[in-house]
């Protein structure tokens, strides 16, 4: 069979576009790496999400072993596992992008129509001060007193139960009500109804493309497999999408190939305070900051946590120190910095598939952790802390570039159209074609270029 369409990944950018490919009535492949989990069969436990859902196991870490990059694979990809912050791009982030790449049509008046169909075709939620929990409060109270603008967080929900006692932590490892309008509950289960094809726990290895069709080739189950289409989009993210690429021979063709990589490096620091803060209970991740100073200083700030394990790791200690430490989880205040990386990263990748990062941070990279660090500080000594624990590890969620945008073939992977450079029926669609870090959640940016790929697929 060939079909219209072959979807190679299925986060963000993947759900969305085979959901408005297949709103059409075309013939679309959707292809996911991972499982194929529902809302009653994801893990049941910390330890289980990380064994199951992501790639090696939980953690993969650079080449010199200082920063951990978090790549989910199931259906649904990241968007299973992230907050589903839903934020549109400023005009800081496409004024950038338009100069990095040459791309004119990388500005909000452009995008606010797949801006908008995306978000009416997902239920958004924006936080009221009665949702807070205490580490919220304990955040904007703070800077309130210190003059730092925050705000409410939108995000894509419905229906959380979070006042009949439901937790948000829960949904780190996948919602158990398809609540959270990851790409599973908005998109897929949406389209596999209307006839989207959908096969899993299938890795793409090596795609050929054509003039007129383009055939891709992986295993299932151990066994060779080959699907064709007459177009084919790769949305396997940064790390999935260059590494099928490179493996395809892609490399001696596009010098970029595996270039430009950013990740927003993410550094999470604990506040004890002397009442239980109860970080995880309700909705734990409500508000912000919002100054624009912060903004004009390349970070940001939010109230997060995360579940025992995950706060466990980001302590350098041991022994009885540590478990101090972890008895006083229902104390603990926490705040993350994002930082606005520059995209110097490199994803290699070697003949066999393994792949070895290359992120340094570099002196603008720490100048603005730095800061962001500080205002950290300020928040939690304001808020009344007793201690603060100064977590080094720090981590990328975010993992943008490898298969960047823009006009020149030397210096970029694919052209304004999505498609690859010198290819007619191969396209990329999803985080590794940011020409550099927006500094700005990504998820809502990559869901509405997916649907800005779809309408010009189908004209």
């Amino acid at each position: 069979m060939i079909y219209d369409f072959i979807v190679v990944g299925s986060g963000s950018g993947g759900g969305s576009l085979s959901y408005y490919l297949n709103k059409s009535g075309a013939k679309v492949l959707l292809i996911e790496a991972g499982k194929f989990y529902r809302k009653d069969t994801f893990p049941k436990t910390e330890a289980e999400t990380s064994a199951h859902l992501y790639w090696g196991g939980g953690i993969e870490f650079g080449k010199d072993g200082k920063m951990g990059f978090l790549r989910t694979r199931m259906v649904g990809g990241s968007s299973i596992v992230y907050q589903c912050l839903m934020d549109r791009f400023d005009d800081i982030a496409f004024n950038d992008w338009r100069a990095e790449s040459g791309v004119e049509w990388f500005n909000n008046q452009e995008m606010d129509k797949h801006y908008t169909q995306v978000e009416n075709d997902m239920v958004l939620h924006t936080f009221q001060r009665e949702e807070m929990r205490r580490n919220g409060i304990l955040f904007a109270d703070a800077c309130d007193k210190l003059g730092y603008k925050w705000g409410f967080l939108r995000r894509g929900q419905s229906n959380c139960g979070a006042e009949k006692g439901n937790d948000c932590v829960g949904c780190l490892g996948g919602c158990f009500r398809d609540s959270k309008q990851s790409s599973l509950v908005a998109f897929i289960q949406k389209a596999e109804k209307e006839g989207l094809e959908i096969v899993a726990e299938t890795e793409i290895h090596k795609v050929e493309p054509n003039s007129n069709t383009c055939k891709i080739h992986g295993l299932q189950n151990g066994k060779q497999v080959s699907f064709e289409g007459k177009k084919v989009i790769l949305a396997g993210g940064a790390f999935g999408t260059t590494r099928m690429m490179t493996m395809s021979g892609f490399k001696s063709k596009l010098p970029a190939l595996g270039k430009n990589f950013a990740s927003h490096p993410q550094f999470m620091w604990l506040g004890f305070q002397n009442e239980p803060v109860d970080a995880h209970k309700g909705m734990f991740q409500s508000v912000a900051s919002k100054d624009p100073s912060f903004r004009a200083q390349g970070f940001k700030l939010e109230n997060v946590f995360a579940s025992p394990i995950s706060i466990g790791m980001l302590m350098n200690v041991t022994g009885a120190k540590h478990q101090e430490y972890m008895k006083k989880y229902r104390y603990m205040q926490c705040i993350e910095v994002a930082v606005r990386d520059e995209n110097i990263g490199e994803i290699q990748c070697d003949n066999k598939g393994k792949l070895t990062i290359v992120k340094p941070l570099s002196d603008q990279d720490k100048t603005r952790r730095d800061k962001g660090l500080q205002a950290i500080e300020n928040i939690m000594m304001t808020a009344g802390a007793n201690e603060i624990y100064k977590s080094n590890f720090y981590f990328g969620l975010h993992l943008m570039g490898g298969c960047v945008m823009g006009t020149d073939a030397s210096k970029s992977v694919v052209n304004p159209e999505f498609q690859v450079h010198g290819e007619k029926t191969l396209y990329i669609a999803d985080s590794s074609i940011y020409p550099n870090a927006p500094g700005i959640n990504p998820g809502l940016t990559i869901k509405s270029l997916g649907h800005r790929l779809a309408t010009q697929l189908l004209k």
